[in-house]
């Protein structure tokens, strides 16, 4: 059983800068592929970023692309999610799952274990 704990959200204005921190507390971090996901008021979860095991594959949601970064350190066992330039319709709660084939994906189902989310708040 993998345990994922988000950090690093908060109220920052549009233009502005966060990073995202999703801590593992299981030994096979560093065989697992990791994902971002994030769920705005009165929406579905939707996919954010996509990392894997080793970090030679990334993937990102067009509405992202060129503003987020998704980044890994397994010697700590953290997937981190750089997010600038941010907007209103950035506002949710973001969310870290954990695939264990290492493969990572851009749906929900294919992930393994979720944390409990970090909220996003981006005021215009």
């Amino acid at each position: 059983q993998e345990q994922l704990v988000e950090s690093g959200g908060g109220l920052v204005q549009a233009g502005g800068s966060l990073r995202l921190s999703c801590a593992a507390s299981g030994r096979t971090f560093s065989s697992y592929a990791m994902g971002w996901f994030r769920q705005a008021p009165g929406k579905e979860r939707e996919f954010v970023a996509a990392i894997s095991w080793s970090g030679g594959n990334i993937y990102y949601a067009d509405s992202v692309k060129g503003r987020f970064t998704i980044s890994r350190d397994n010697a700590k066992k953290t997937v981190y999610l750089q997010v600038n330039s941010l907007k209103p319709e950035d506002t949710a709660v973001y969310y870290c799952a954990a695939d264990r084939t290492g493969v990572g994906r851009r749906w929900q189902a294919g992930y393994d274990y979720w944390g409990q989310g970090t909220q996003v708040t981006v005021s215009s």
